[in-house]
């Protein structure tokens, strides 16, 4: 019996999270993926059109599990589950998570929440209520932030929805009201049944038009928050496996940003596995495995003691990564500091306002704030970044 992981591209949660856990449980591993000659050398890779579900099915031959941590996959993946006889995400739930527009339906059809939110079709006008303004421009199934900006008008909508189609004319857009206030987020683990808040972060944010995260900061948040959050989970299907959902709170009320289905990313997922203390990868592929969330070893994220803060080194300008930290773990007192390298030296990237301008993420994990962020402050003063436009 073998654990299949769908995935496209070589990511720090597949090979530094999920291939060490299934080894750490004595599952065989094989990865699925349609750019096999992206991954390293030793990853059990198969070759396969992973964004169909009859080519997931028949590619895992005596599954054990099937599990995805891609937010393009989730779909395919939870209908190949389906398939098999395997437990899995509700191929429905994993869809409304990823049409943004399709979100917004169902929470305001649930009676929670009404988000002002029109879509715009490839090759359509874009024609929205002029009461939408300030609003977010968004592709109606994007990820990390890509191509999201703030737009004051119809005047700036229309630069804004002419400039995404140059790059990319056939993706269907969504346009919503901006939802001001501190940006939150929240983790659950659910096994179909059950569904438990593993804590949340405090989301630092660059300057608009983009929606660029440069920090964030451990903040499990009020249960309230968390029971407002899981209630619209809920609306949505959600209660299977991991999943990262974002929010802020106006006057009392949860509001959501967006749901993915999937563990939070850009080695957040590590660094929470850390913070905890507990082998969070190893927990959701048990999960996968069909096992109770009850078997779980799960801590109230309000009662740890410890203190986590990540920082995003962010490129300023298009051009060549010349000079880069590499890898790195030190110590300040208590405070136990990383340096994860997230481009490679060499590398010639445009400017794009996502989180594919990050270069570095720098941890600090301590016993509060004030020692923690003294200590990043010290750890980041010595290293550089050098791009050569």
């Amino acid at each position: 019996m073998r654990l299949y992981l769908t995935a496209l591209n070589p990511t720090d949660a597949v090979l530094e999270g999920f291939l060490p856990a299934a080894a750490s449980l004595g599952l065989p591993v094989t990865v699925l993926t349609d750019r096999p000659d992206e991954w390293p050398a030793g990853v059990p890779v198969t070759r396969c059109a992973v964004r169909d579900p009859a080519a997931v099915a028949a590619a895992a031959a005596r599954p054990a599990a099937l599990a995805s941590n891609s937010d393009h996959l989730q779909e395919a993946t939870a209908i190949a589950a389906r398939k098999l006889g395997l437990p899995g995400k509700d191929p429905e739930a994993a869809r409304l998570c990823k049409d943004k527009a399709a979100t917004r339906r169902a929470i305001a059809a649930a009676g929670l929440d009404l988000v002002g939110c029109a879509t715009i079709d490839p090759g359509a006008e874009p024609r929205v209520p002029a009461g939408l303004f300030p609003a977010v421009l968004k592709p109606r199934t994007g990820v990390a932030s890509e191509d999201a900006y703030l737009v004051a008008d119809a005047r700036e909508l229309t630069a804004r929805v002419a400039e995404i189609r140059g790059r990319r004319p056939e993706t269907a857009l969504v346009v919503e009201e901006y939802l001001a206030g501190e940006l939150r987020t929240h983790e659950t683990l659910g096994d179909g049944a059950a569904l438990a808040g593993i804590g949340g972060w405090r989301t630092g944010l660059g300057p608009p038009p983009t929606f660029v995260e440069v920090s964030l900061d451990w903040a499990p948040g009020p249960d309230e928050d968390g029971a407002q959050v899981r209630s619209r989970l809920d609306a949505l299907g959600v209660g299977f496996g991991a999943c990262h959902t974002e929010y802020v709170v106006q006057d009392g009320r949860v509001r959501l940003i967006e749901v993915n289905y999937r563990l939070i990313g850009d080695r957040m997922d590590l660094i929470l596995a850390d913070l905890l203390g507990v082998p969070l990868f190893e927990y959701v592929i048990r999960l996968h495995l069909g096992e109770p969330l009850a078997a779980l070893r799960l801590p109230d994220p309000a009662a740890v003691d410890r203190y986590a803060r990540v920082e995003y080194v962010c490129a300023d300008r298009p051009g060549r990564l010349d000079e880069a930290p590499g890898r790195l773990d030190t110590r300040r007192g208590e405070v136990a500091l990383g340096c994860r390298p997230l481009r490679e030296p060499g590398r010639v990237a445009e400017l794009t306002g996502t989180n594919r301008d990050f270069l570095a993420a720098l941890h600090g994990i301590g016993p509060g704030p004030e020692a923690v962020r003294d200590a990043l402050r010290y750890f980041r003063r010595d290293l550089r970044w050098t791009i050569i436009e």
